[in-house]
C-alpha cells in the first residue's frame, strides 16, 4: 500500500443546464456546481462543510463519503452553485409571483412592518426555483467521489515525498551509528593508556621500568569500568532496530503516522543516551547529529496519515 500524507487539495466543476420548475420560463440560465477539498494534518479525522442551503440536506451522505475513504486529518469539504451566464436575469413566472405575492401578504397580516420583497429578492428566488434543487442532489455525490478521488491522489504523491525524505534520514542515521561504534574500543584504550601514564608518574618511575602487577590490574580494572559507562553498543542496538521497524512500516504503507510518531520519539531516546555516555567529543557530535535529523523526520510524521 502507499503512504499517504495529510495535506491535499483537490477541486471540480460541473457544468449543466437548469432545469426550471416551470415550463412557461423564459429564461433558463445554465449553472455551475462546484466543489473543493481542504486537508491538512490532525490527530484524528475531523470533517468540516460549506454548503449551501440548497445542498445542506446532502451532508451526512457527504460525511460518509469523506469517512469511508479518510482515517486522519482536518478537511474541509466546501460546495458552490453559480450561474454561468452572467449576462442573463432570470425572469420570474407568473405562478412564482403569485406564490410570493400570497406569501408576502399573508406575513405583512401577521407583521404589518415587514419590509416587502425587493427585485433582488425575488430574482434571487426566481434563480433557486429554476436551478432544480433535485437535479443537484443528483449531480453532486458523483462530483464529490471525483474530487476525493483526486484528494487521494494529490495525497500520496505528497506521501511518496514524505517517505523518500524519511529513507534519506535513516541511511544518513545508520552511517552514523556506523561511526559510534569503533569509537568505543578507541576511547577505551586511550583512558587505559592514560591511567598508566598517570600511574608512572605517581610513582615516578623511569621510562622503560616495568609496573608493579598491582598497577596492571589497576589499569585494566579502571579500563573496564570506563568500557561500562561509556559502552554504546546496546543503545547503537536498538536505534537500528528501530530504524528497520520504520523501513519496513514505509514499505508496507497505510495508516502508519502514529506507529511512526512512537518510533521517532523512541529514537530520540536513544540518541539522548548515546550523547549522556559520550566520553569525546566526536560522540557528542554524533548524538546532536543525531538528534537534528530524528527531528527532521519527526515534523515530516506529523504530516503521515
Amino acid at each position: 500500500m502507499p503512504v499517504y500524507s495529510m495535506t491535499g487539495y483537490a477541486s471540480a466543476q460541473q457544468s449543466g443546464a437548469s432545469n426550471p420548475a416551470e415550463t412557461d420560463a423564459k429564461v433558463q440560465p445554465s449553472r455551475r456546481l462546484g466543489i473543493e477539498i481542504r486537508a491538512v494534518n490532525s490527530r484524528f479525522l475531523d470533517l468540516a462543510f460549506r454548503l449551501p442551503d440548497e445542498l445542506r440536506q446532502q451532508e451526512p451522505a457527504l460525511r460518509e463519503l469523506l469517512t469511508a475513504k479518510l482515517k486522519r486529518g482536518k478537511v474541509e469539504l466546501r460546495a458552490s452553485i453559480d450561474s454561468i451566464d452572467t449576462g442573463s436575469v432570470p425572469e420570474p413566472t407568473p405562478r412564482l409571483l403569485q406564490r410570493l405575492n400570497s406569501v408576502q401578504d399573508q406575513v405583512r397580516s401577521w407583521l404589518p412592518t415587514a419590509t416587502p420583497l425587493s427585485v433582488a429578492e425575488v430574482i434571487r428566488l426566481s434563480s433557486a426555483e429554476q436551478h432544480g434543487v433535485g437535479e443537484l442532489d443528483e449531480e453532486l455525490l458523483p462530483l464529490a467521489e471525483k474530487v476525493v478521488k483526486e484528494l487521494l491522489a494529490a495525497r500520496q504523491r505528497e506521501g511518496a515525498r514524505l517517505a523518500a525524505m524519511l529513507h534519506e534520514r535513516l541511511g544518513q542515521l545508520r552511517a552514523l551509528a556506523a561511526q559510534a561504534l569503533p569509537l568505543v574500543p578507541q576511547f577505551v584504550e586511550q583512558q587505559r593508556q592514560r591511567f598508566l601514564d598517570r600511574w608512572k608518574e605517581a610513582m615516578a618511575l623511569a621510562d622503560g621500568a616495568t609496573l608493579p602487577e598491582a598497577a596492571q590490574d589497576r589499569a585494566l580494572t579502571e579500563a573496564t569500568a570506563f568500557a561500562i559507562r561509556i559502552d554504546v553498543a546496546e543503545e547503537i542496538t536498538r536505534l537500528d532496530s528501530h530504524l528497520d521497524e520504520i523501513e519496513r512500516l514505509l514499505k508496507k504503507g497505510g495508516e502508519l503516522g502514529k506507529r511512526l510518531d512512537f518510533l521517532i520519539q523512541e529514537l530520540h531516546r536513544e540518541a539522548n543516551t548515546l550523547g549522556s555516555k559520550s566520553a569525546a567529543l566526536e560522540l557528542t557530535r554524533i548524538s546532536v547529529d543525531m538528534k537534528v535529523l530524528i527531528e527532521q523526520m519527526r515534523e515530516q510524521v506529523q504530516n503521515i496519515e
